[in-house]
């Protein structure tokens, strides 16, 4: 009998140990996982932009080397000239044509007119 007391004794000490432990409730956990996630992000974020602005911004450079931070300007200002000019020719066709077309059709015109004038 005592054996038996003993055993249901531990058997009570082992499962209250096992209920203590699950403290948390799953929504808990869920929650926790989304805060780690989170500071892992952050983290990740932080030494990313660490990383670029020791790229950007290296003191190894060469003088007549350019940083990608000066690349990437330049490159946008010239994506902005050849924009410009694009643009410029574009108009310029585009009244070449429209004037021609206007031309065309007077000569049409003319070309209709005359065929109908009376003798």
């Amino acid at each position: 009998m005592k054996k038996i007391l003993v055993a249901v004794a531990l058997y009570a000490f082992v499962l209250g140990g096992v209920e203590a432990r699950q403290s948390t409730t799953p929504k808990q956990d869920a929650k926790d996982a989304g805060s780690d996630t989170k500071a892992v992000a952050k983290k990740t974020g932080s030494a990313t932009k660490k990383e670029t602005k020791k790229a950007v911004d290296s003191p190894d450079k060469k003088p007549g080397d350019t940083t990608p931070k000066q690349d990437i300007k330049s490159a946008g200002s010239d994506t902005k000239a050849a924009a410009k000019k694009t643009g410029s020719a574009t108009k310029k066709e585009t009244k070449k044509a429209a004037n021609k077309t206007a031309q065309k059709t007077d000569q049409g015109a003319q070309k209709v007119e005359d065929k109908t004038k009376p003798n």
